[in-house]
C-alpha cells in the first residue's frame, strides 16, 4: 500500500478531528473571552484533554496544550464552588456569570454562521425555492409539480430557502407530500408523489426535481446566508421534535464516532457537502448547549437566570446532584449511540 493511498484514508479522519476541536476551542474561547471581560480569574485554558504536553503562565492564567485532542475547558476560579478569592465566578453578578456560561454556545452559533456564508460564498448561484427542472420519468413532474413553481410549504412546514426544500422532503412520513405552490401568481395544494430510498431502515424521499440558481450578488449572499442560517437552526429544533415524537430513536443519533466518519467523508468528497455538514455541526453544538438540560451551559444558564428573577441560589448539594444525575443520564446515552455508531462502521 503506497504513502499516498494511506494518506488519502488518513487525512479526512484528521480533518474531522481538528474541525471538532476547532469547534471545543471556540466555545471554550468565548467563555475566557467573556471571563476576562467581566474580570473573572482563568485559572487554566486547556486545548485537549489528558496529559499535558507542555503549558506556558500569561497574566495569571496557565495555558496547556495536552495529548488528547478532543476536548477542552477553560477552569475559573470559583466556578464550581464559592471563593472568597477576589475576581472569582461566583462573587460576580448573576447577569455577568450568565453573559460568560452563554458566550461559549454564542460563539459558536457565529461560527456556524462564518461557516454558512462560506457555504454560499462558494456556491456559483444562489439557491431558490422555485422549480427549474425535472430528472427523466420524475414521479412529481407526473403528479403535478411543474417548472416555474415557487414552492412555499411541504406538509405545513414554511419553506423559505432551498435547504427547507430538502428538510421538509426528507421529513415526510411518506412517498407523497403536500405541497404549497405559487403558478403564475395563483396559490396551488398540491400533492405531490415521489419514489424512496430506505437508509438504515427509514425511507426517504428521492428529490427527483432541480431548483432555479440566482447569479450571486452580495446583498443576495449576505439575505441567503441569513435565511440558510436562520433555516439551519430550525432543522435542529426539527430534529428534537422528530425525536420526541418517535420518528427517529437512538439509534438513528450520531454520537463522535459516527460524526468524524460523517465529516471525513464529506472531506473525501471535496464537495459543499463537507463545509454545510461543519456548519450545520457547529450549529448543532451552540444550540444543544443553550438546552436546559442538567450538566450542560443551558442548565446552568436557567439556573442563574432563577438567582437573579428571585434571589435566592439552588443549595449546593442539589445542584450538584441535579448535574451529577443529568451527566450520568448524557454520558449513558453517549455510550449507546457510540456504540450504535462503531456497529454501523462495521
Amino acid at each position: 500500500m503506497s504513502f499516498s493511498t494511506v494518506w488519502n484514508t488518513v487525512y479526512p479522519i484528521i480533518a474531522a478531528i481538528l474541525f471538532f476541536e476547532l469547534i471545543i476551542i471556540i466555545h471554550e474561547g468565548g467563555h475566557f473571552a467573556a471571563a476576562r471581560l467581566m474580570k473573572i480569574k482563568v485559572n487554566e485554558f486547556s486545548v485537549g484533554m489528558g496529559p499535558k504536553i507542555f503549558s506556558l503562565n500569561r497574566r495569571g492564567t496557565k495555558f496547556s496544550l495536552r495529548w488528547v485532542l478532543f476536548g477542552g475547558y477553560c477552569a475559573m476560579e470559583g466556578e464550581d464552588e464559592d471563593s472568597s478569592e477576589k475576581g472569582s465566578f461566583s462573587s460576580k453578578s448573576p447577569a455577568a456569570r450568565m453573559f460568560v456560561v452563554a458566550a461559549g454556545a454564542i460563539m459558536n452559533l457565529l461560527l456556524g454562521f462564518v461557516l454558512v456564508v462560506a457555504l454560499v460564498s462558494s456556491s456559483e448561484l444562489v439557491g431558490t425555492t422555485t422549480v427549474a427542472r425535472f430528472d427523466d420519468n420524475a414521479v412529481s413532474a407526473a403528479s403535478g409539480l411543474q417548472a416555474g413553481d415557487v414552492i412555499k410549504s411541504i406538509d405545513g412546514m414554511r419553506v423559505y430557502t432551498s435547504t427547507d426544500v430538502s428538510t421538509g422532503l426528507s421529513r415526510s412520513a411518506d412517498s407523497t407530500v403536500e405541497m404549497d405552490v405559487v403558478r403564475n401568481g395563483e396559490k396551488l395544494s398540491l400533492d405531490v408523489s415521489f419514489d424512496t430510498t430506505e437508509e438504515n431502515g427509514t425511507q426517504f424521499i428521492k428529490m427527483d426535481f432541480w431548483l432555479i440558481g440566482n447569479e450571486k450578488t452580495f446583498l443576495g449572499v449576505v439575505e441567503n446566508s441569513l435565511a440558510t442560517f436562520i433555516s439551519y437552526i430550525r432543522m435542529v429544533f426539527l430534529s428534537v421534535a422528530d425525536i420526541i415524537s418517535g420518528r427517529f430513536g437512538l439509534s438513528d443519533l450520531s454520537g463522535p464516532v459516527g460524526a468524524v466518519s460523517a465529516v471525513s467523508t464529506a472531506v473525501k468528497t471535496g464537495s459543499g457537502m463537507g463545509l454545510r455538514l461543519m456548519a450545520l455541526l457547529t450549529i448543532n453544538v451552540g444550540l444543544f448547549n443553550l438546552f436546559p438540560i442538567p450538566a450542560l451551559d443551558g442548565w446552568r444558564f436557567f439556573m442563574l437566570l432563577g438567582e437573579a428573577l428571585f434571589k435566592k441560589k439552588l443549595p449546593p448539594k442539589w445542584e450538584y446532584a441535579v448535574n451529577a444525575a443529568g451527566l450520568a443520564v448524557l454520558l449513558g446515552i453517549m455510550v449507546i449511540v457510540t456504540f450504535s455508531d462503531v456497529t454501523k462502521l462495521f
